[in-house]
């Protein structure tokens, strides 16, 4: 998650020379501190995954069609069905961790 102290967590715990991915992203007052000779030290990778680091134009479709096969199963990756009404109390479930995704039926 972008969370500056899961993120320090997943650098001193992972193995020498691993690589550290940060896929939640952090609000812009976040800040991380590290020695750089830990980091120097440590050797490894730290990266951050954007969107899944995925191509739209390529793997949407890909996903798409492996979703109408069954072969990706796309209701695990829903926590809620909501209304329109209920958005800003899922974006606040979402902040406290409670809910994974929240998808909005109109």
């Amino acid at each position: 998650v972008g969370l500056p102290a899961t993120w320090r967590q997943a650098f001193y715990g992972r193995d020498l020379a691993g690589t550290v991915v940060l896929v939640g992203v952090p609000t812009p007052e976040m800040e991380l501190t590290v020695p750089l000779l830990d980091v120097f030290g440590r050797g490894g990778k730290l990266k951050s995954s954007w969107y899944g680091d995925c191509l739209p134009d390529r793997d949407f479709p890909m996903l798409v069609d492996l979703c109408q096969q069954g072969r990706f199963p796309l209701e695990k990756f829903v926590s809620e069905r909501i209304g329109i009404g209920d958005v800003e109390s899922a974006f606040e479930k979402m902040a406290k961790g409670q809910v994974l995704r929240s998808v909005v039926e109109l």
